[in-house]
């Protein structure tokens, strides 16, 4: 993938409160780590989650005089760039550009989702986030129709084809999974299943509720990090899960193989 135009990682969810943020950073950092050259867009202006997370992790660098995984990270303004101009700039020189957009109906969302090739939707794992993928039935929990997203997206998969001759690899990311008893998790499990035959994308599970990613951000760490900087409080046995639940979220995104990638350790 080195020297080729950039893969493309988009997460978008026009809900809220899904984790997406912080699975983008958590993202962009790990394929940093794995010694690609990453990109960080975060298209969210007002609340600007994932430009700020990266804002706190280089003055943590700065503080403890360490070098962690990091990717270059911009925000867009759309005051002052053309989405398509920013897009473009943030790609010069990398493998992987990661875009992280508002949780709500943007426009410039829109044009990123265009631009994916890889497209991760994050939901936790209820009826309620399902809800923005497609209709189920109340009684038999078997979806009805698409949603309007779904719809959405599609659309956004045939511009993309029409105006770059590529496909978009739509991913469903199930957080939060333990928290549903098994019942009701096994449902929607089985509607996703029916979704992704009737609309086209693939479901990997992404990350668990855990408390560990919201004491991570005032510093800007990931839990790639916590051995490498000494924060042996920190690391547990629950914490070693939670990184292999990221290093099996990375490998299921399955993107193409980088030349450039080798494993980077923080010095210090």
């Amino acid at each position: 993938m080195a020297g080729s135009t950039p893969h493309f990682i988009v997460f978008a969810n026009e809900k809220g409160g899904t984790g997406k943020s912080t699975t983008a950073v958590h993202s962009a950092v790990a394929l940093a780590a794995q010694g690609r050259k990453v990109a960080a867009l975060d298209l969210d202006t007002r609340q600007r989650t994932l430009g700020r997370y990266l804002d706190n992790r280089t003055a943590t660098m700065s503080r403890l005089g360490v070098e962690l995984p990091m990717p270059v990270y911009d925000t867009f303004d759309p005051d002052k760039d053309e989405i398509e101009e920013k897009m473009e700039r943030v790609s010069e020189g990398v493998d992987v550009v990661v875009v992280d957009t508002p949780g709500r109906d943007d426009p410039y969302a829109r044009a990123a989702m265009i631009r994916a090739d890889t497209l991760v939707t994050p939901i936790n794992d209820s009826f309620v986030d399902l809800d923005l993928i497609g209709e189920v039935d109340p009684e038999t929990y078997r979806v009805k129709r698409p949603s309007f997203y779904a719809e959405l997206v599609w659309n956004s998969r045939t511009q993309r084809a029409k105006a770059h001759n590529a496909s978009v690899d739509w991913v469903i990311l199930r957080n939060r999974m333990q928290h549903l008893e098994a019942r009701n998790m096994r449902r929607v499990g089985d509607a996703l299943s029916e979704l992704s035959r009737r609309v086209g994308f693939r479901v990997i599970p992404g990350l668990h509720e855990r408390v560990i990613y919201r004491e991570l951000f005032p510093k800007g760490l990931t839990l790639l990090d916590l051995q490498q900087i000494g924060d042996a409080g920190q690391v547990g046995i629950a914490h070693i899960a939670a990184r292999q639940e990221l290093r099996e979220m990375i490998a299921g995104f399955a993107l193409p193989e980088s030349d450039s990638a080798e494993p980077r350790r923080a010095a210090g």
